[in-house]
């Protein structure tokens, strides 16, 4: 069966609502207990959610897409399945942030404060978040966020982009899709705390 109706079938059996601050802690449990998320699988199970390209249009919303950066001889470790919310483009590509870089545990917090700056409660097509970095430097309650930012290049995306609708964020914020190279998950987190704490 599809991941996301999968999720979506046990939220309705529980009687979770998908979009409340309720709901974050109940999917986290569930998204991390499911097993073996093959990427690709995803996004043909979603193909009807593909688009081509980014816009301005696109801050502030969710999409998932494969990437090979191009400096990857010389990273210390990247993620090739981002989930990001963009915030901002650039001409050659956007600056996004991919939430795969922290604890899930992080991301919940981080979720549950994005939850106050969406532009409206009804979490469908029209829903987004109104994103700049700007914003979430001002406020300790995004802290969370800093290691998350990420510059990505047009010519380095290998893949169409999963748009993920506003009803599975909570979902596809905890599936265990992150396909970090060069280092396990849980270095990866580990860095990322030193950067939350200024270390």
């Amino acid at each position: 069966m599809p991941v996301f109706k999968s999720l979506l079938d046990k939220a309705s059996a529980a009687d979770i609502q998908t979009t409340s601050r309720d709901s974050i802690n109940w999917f986290r449990t569930q998204a991390t207990n499911t097993r073996n998320v093959n990427q690709s699988r995803l996004m043909r199970e979603e193909s009807e959610n593909l688009v081509s390209r980014l816009t301005n249009r696109s801050i502030g919303r969710m999409y998932m897409f494969f990437y090979d950066p191009k400096h990857k001889d010389t990273l210390p470790y990247y993620d090739r399945f981002p989930l990001i919310f963009p915030f901002k483009m650039a001409p050659d590509g956007f600056y996004g942030l991919n939430l795969h870089y922290i604890f899930p545990m992080l991301r919940a917090r981080l979720m549950d404060a994005f939850f106050d700056i969406t532009n409206n409660k009804a979490f469908d097509d029209t829903t987004k978040l109104k994103l700049s970095y700007e914003l979430l430097n001002a406020s300790s309650k995004y802290r969370y966020f800093k290691p998350c930012v990420k510059r990505y290049l047009n010519s380095h995306v290998t893949s169409q982009f999963l748009y993920v609708d506003p009803s599975k964020w909570t979902m596809a914020l905890f599936l265990p899709t992150e396909k970090f190279a060069k280092a396990n998950k849980l270095d990866v987190f580990a860095e990322s705390n030193k950067i939350i704490q200024g270390r």
